[in-house]
């Protein structure tokens, strides 16, 4: 072992500690893949689905009110802003999910 080194068990509990502290049952984006635990991934894939699912439903509501004529500009672009917010989340919890691959 180097002399820097931590123990595997040191590193993750180290891991752990930072993605709890904040009393969030999600990690932080800090937080490597490798160190989640298999509830912790699971509950950001049933959150991610959750997302998508909210976002499709928004492209609907959006596309349905357009189509009617007059519409709500501001009600639109306030949708517009929060499917723009949920497209951020998502781009978030996605690359939590997915191992940073070093070239």
């Amino acid at each position: 072992m180097c002399g820097n080194a931590m123990p595997a068990a040191t590193r993750q509990d180290v891991a752990a500690s930072a993605c709890y502290a904040s009393g969030s049952s999600l990690p932080t984006s800090e937080t490597p893949l490798l160190l989640m635990d298999d509830p912790a991934i699971e509950t950001l894939r049933r959150k991610l689905a959750e997302l998508r699912s909210e976002h499709r439903d928004l492209d609907d509501v959006i596309a349905r009110l357009i189509e009617r004529q007059p519409f709500d500009a501001l009600q639109v672009q306030r949708l517009k802003k929060r499917k723009l917010m949920l497209k951020d989340q998502i781009a978030r919890l996605e690359s939590q999910l997915l191992p940073d691959i070093i070239a």
